[in-house]
């Protein structure tokens, strides 16, 4: 028995979506006062929309009969939107999602994987950098996705950025009841200050190692001989400079967490490898130690390097579902405003979450409906399903024949130009 999803419009996803999880509340004027709109949950359902598919005000609204002006679209995204806005309205998205039992039979939400995608940019905007590995000009949408598929954060940043230094700023703000304490991260992720920031944050860094054989092990004494494992090592952990700056670690962590600083800022200045830069300094010792451990577990630790890999591949996987998305203009982000950039990307995680979650209602009905038929479903085969369905998605409307009478086509068979006129002078263009 072959099990079908019901077809969808992406605006009627939406709208259904928001009706469970009213996460257009959010929205509004900056005053916090109730928008002065006739009918705001439609309104805003188109905005989500126009923005989330990157079709834009001008093209959204040449679609929608009328129902909503371009200038109302641009007006409602300046005015009622903002990055946290779309933070929030996408918390309420998952918080919703996450007790559900479909998806956790994918995961617990306990650990997020974070990697970022090419996102095109008009070669005049600010932000616009060639990457050498796309080879092409544009941002990267950065993204942390949880391991039952669903979208936590997300940030847009410069090409040539260290991308590392938002792997923990991601899991910092997310403000969901997803709280994961395990991120995996591409290869960026295997820097040691990273793996000492975040083990002083209480998060488990699991990265992807590729190149493994180029990191170096730390021993933790110098004169310990492995029997098997020696020609691993490469060096010994400094424990006395550990130990002179714990303080200095022990304050950089609190001030984090009070919001004095972000992680963000902290890490950029730990890519900086100067013999001044005492910090850095410190940090790669520690990193060093739990690199090392992670090192040691990752190479006789199958599974966990399956489970690695698994999560590498949702992200990977997330960033394609958003790319069929966000099909308006090619994908290319066309405002050169960096907050608009930030909006845009958190727009198209908004839709893809609501899309997400709507996928699971029809599969959760779909298999309500085999068990009461006497269907056996194993939980096992309900794990190997993914969310990111799209074939059963309508994205561009429905296009039907129109049934009206074709206009007269004689009036201009045998119509010829009069001599005398003369095409329009080019200031007259």
């Amino acid at each position: 028995m072959i099990a079908r999803l019901p077809d969808r419009h992406l605006l009627d996803i939406i709208t259904t979506v928001n009706a469970w999880t009213t996460c257009t509340r959010h929205l509004g004027p900056p005053a916090g006062t109730e928008p002065k709109l006739i009918t705001p949950t439609a309104d805003y359902a188109r905005l989500l929309f126009a923005y989330g598919t990157n079709l834009g005000p001008t093209q959204a609204a040449r679609h929608m009969r009328d129902a909503i002006s371009a200038h109302r679209l641009s007006y409602l995204n300046q005015r009622h939107v903002t990055s946290a806005k779309l933070n929030a309205a996408q918390a309420d998205i998952i918080n919703v999602y996450h007790p559900l039992t479909v998806p956790r039979l994918w995961g617990q939400g306990q650990s997020v994987a974070a990697d970022g995608t090419m996102r095109p940019l008009v070669d005049n905007n600010p932000m616009a950098e060639f990457h050498f590995r796309y080879r092409m000009r544009g941002g990267i949408a950065y993204h942390h996705v949880a391991d039952n598929y669903i979208a936590i954060f997300s940030h847009f940043i410069p090409c040539g950025v260290w991308e590392a230094i938002y792997i923990i700023e991601g899991l910092l703000q997310n403000q969901s009841e997803v709280r994961p304490r395990r991120v995996h991260a591409d290869t960026q992720g295997q820097s040691t200050p990273v793996f000492a920031l975040t083990h002083l944050l209480g998060i488990e860094l699991l990265p992807r190692i590729r190149n493994g054989k180029d990191l170096i092990f730390y021993k933790a004494d110098a004169s310990t001989t492995y029997a098997h494992i020696e020609p691993l090592f490469g060096g010994a952990i400094d424990w006395n400079l550990i130990t002179r700056h714990w303080q200095d670690l022990v304050q950089v962590v609190l001030s984090i967490r009070a919001g004095k600083i972000s992680s963000e800022a902290i890490l950029r200045r730990l890519g900086n490898e100067s013999r001044k830069n005492r910090l850095y300094h410190v940090f790669r010792e520690l990193g060093r130690v739990i690199r090392t451990l992670f090192l040691l577990r990752y190479i006789s630790d199958q599974p966990l390097q399956i489970e690695i890999t698994a999560s590498t591949n949702k992200v990977e996987a997330y960033n394609g579902f958003c790319a069929w998305l966000s099909f308006g203009n090619v994908g290319i982000l066309r405002d050169r405003d960096p907050e608009e950039s930030e909006k845009a990307v958190k727009y198209t995680d908004v839709l893809a979450n609501a899309v997400i979650l709507h996928n699971v209602y029809d599969m959760t009905v779909i298999l309500q409906g085999l068990i009461a038929e006497g269907v056996i479903v194993r939980p096992e085969d309900v794990a190997t399903l993914s969310p990111y369905i799209t074939r059963h998605i309508k994205r561009f409307g429905e296009y039907i024949l129109s049934e009206r009478d074709p206009p007269d086509f004689a009036p201009i068979a045998g119509w010829v130009l009069p001599t005398n006129s003369t095409p329009p002078s080019n200031s007259s263009i």
